[in-house]
């Protein structure tokens, strides 16, 4: 045996002897356990409110993420000068089609998804409903769970809702409409607990 193997033999003896005695186990196994999470679920970075307010009316609506319902930043378009009647309808097309949209890609990344599909539309009261009924192009008995509490979680938080947050929504016949409400039970399990709702009385 050369004098340089002996040498790089002794070397390696004395490697393995310090990485024992300081608790270090040698090992040929490669230790890669992959690339941290890129992003936390339900968790998105804050919107730009001022950059928000220049594309128009700043609102919140009610995705899901992980079975709940989170909100997320949203902004619609309002005409300035439209009556109260026609501002809530317009507010509340806005906040469909924003819950008809498909998430944006960080969106996705978090965990994010929608169950509102169809392109709905709404429209206001009609003769003897409620002044601040809303009526949707699909009647909320055909929504699944999860749809009807983006929707009714999303317009009470916003000028589509009531004074104390309830909804009044209807369909496109001449079914009466009914008063939904936002619930904290609602919010987390939307797919065990539709909104509760309650008839209203004829005008």
């Amino acid at each position: 045996m050369s004098k340089r193997v002996r040498h790089l033999l002794a070397l390696s003896t004395l490697a393995a002897t310090v990485l024992t005695g300081c608790g270090i186990r040698s090992t040929e196994v490669p230790t890669d356990f992959g690339p941290a999470p890129s992003r936390v679920h339900c968790s998105l970075s804050e919107p730009n409110v001022s950059t928000q307010a220049a594309r128009g009316l700043p609102v919140q609506v009610f995705l899901l993420c992980r079975s709940q319902l989170v909100a997320v930043e949203r902004t619609v378009r309002v005409p300035e000068g439209a009556a109260d009647s026609e501002r809530r309808v317009l507010v509340a097309q806005g906040l469909l089609d924003e819950l008809d949209a498909t998430p944006s890609p960080e969106e996705k990344e978090a965990g994010y998804t929608t169950d509102v599909r169809g392109a709905m539309s709404v429209t206001g009261p009609r003769p003897g409903d409620p002044d601040e009924t809303l009526r949707l192009s699909t009647p909320p008995t055909d929504l699944t769970s999860y749809a009807l509490a983006q929707i009714v979680c999303t317009f009470s938080d916003s000028t589509a809702a009531e004074d104390d947050g309830s909804v009044i929504l209807g369909g496109p016949d001449d079914t009466p409409p009914r008063r939904y409400e936002c619930t904290d039970e609602v919010r987390t399990r939307p797919g065990s607990n539709e909104p509760p709702s309650t008839e209203v009385a004829d005008t």
